[in-house]
């Protein structure tokens, strides 16, 4: 089995089914072209992976956000109870348009529940073991492109830029069109290490350190070798507002984690030269487990000193070497 086969197998389990996708898109779609009717709405965006073209395998919710016009809100923006005004208005107004008795399109919304800075919509039974959700999230826009969102917690709003990552993410992906099915492999990864990783994080992590060209063998090795030594130092909003994304980050499990595949997908990456894809098959399943594909008869041993064509010593790239922030 070649390896490019393999991860063509394995793709089709880390995305979405297409008819999930299409699901999600038109349960977004039903909010935006709800909200479109309202008169103080400036613009409905949609935001989030599905945005990106990131989402995976299950989808779980989407998210849109209602940007409106300033001067029919100018009380919103302020410290203080503004910021939960704000989300309870977007509550009744899901309620108004899509509640059991909505104007625009009747029982679409079962549940309508303010978070944090969004309010979150269940269009399935709150109940079930995985609703699916919509997150409608207001915000005004800010002179330099940037929008307020509403922060319960802080009782005020904040500043952040959701397109910034948008444009970055299509950008990525139109440069050689592997990074958003790549970015999906990674997050799938992300559960083997051992301990909590954002999905934002892995995402960001990509933007910085996968190659956005190329072999999308070579593309993974390289990332887990950059991004091993990048995770040492704070993975932030690339639009610079929002701090670091992960602050509870486990950087020493993240780190081992992340130079563990690195060793192996070098080792794989040799096989490969040496057109030994059964080895190198059987060696990414050892980074992404058991849904990647096996190679027909094992992939034989896979490595160590005797694993070179003719005896040849294997010789897998050095990590860099730099000191180590322990996080």
């Amino acid at each position: 089995m070649k390896v490019n086969t393999a991860f063509d197998i394995y793709q089709t389990t880390v995305n979405a089914p297409p008819a999930q996708v299409a699901e999600a898109k038109a349960r977004r779609d039903l909010f935006k072209d709800a909200f479109g009717t309202e008169g103080d709405i400036k613009l409905v965006r949609a935001s989030g992976s599905l945005a990106r073209g990131t989402q995976h395998d299950p989808i779980k919710d989407v998210d849109t956000i209602l940007i409106y016009k300033p001067e029919t809100k100018p009380e919103w923006g302020q410290p203080g109870d503004s910021a939960e005004d704000a989300l309870d208005y977007v509550r009744d107004r899901v309620r108004g348009l899509l509640g059991t008795y909505g104007s625009y399109k009747p029982n679409q919304v079962r549940l309508a529940r303010p978070g944090d800075h969004a309010v979150k919509c269940f269009l399935d039974d709150p109940d079930a073991e995985s609703p699916f959700t919509v997150d409608a999230m207001p915000a005004l826009r800010q002179p330099d492109g940037s929008l307020l969102v509403p922060e319960i917690h802080s009782h005020g709003w904040i500043r952040t830029n959701p397109g910034y990552l948008i444009d970055l993410a299509l950008d990525a992906h139109a440069q050689g069109r592997i990074y958003a099915p790549l970015v999906r492999v990674l997050k799938r990864w992300r559960r083997r290490t051992g301990t909590h990783v954002k999905s934002l994080l892995i995402e960001v992590l990509a933007l910085e350190c996968l190659p956005k060209t190329g072999e999308r063998s070579a593309a993974l090795a390289a990332f887990f070798a950059a991004a091993a030594v990048r995770v040492n130092d704070p993975i932030c909003d690339p639009a610079g507002l929002c701090g670091p994304i992960q602050p509870d980050l486990d950087v020493v499990a993240l780190r081992t984690a992340l130079e563990e595949a690195a060793d192996i997908a070098a080792n794989a990456r040799q096989h490969e030269r040496w057109d030994q894809h059964d080895v190198a098959v059987r060696l990414w399943g050892d980074i992404f487990g058991p849904d990647f594909p096996k190679p027909p008869n094992g992939g034989g041993s896979g490595g160590g000193p005797e694993g070179g064509p003719g005896g040849v010593p294997i010789d897998i790239p050095k990590r860099p070497v730099r000191d180590i922030n322990q996080g």
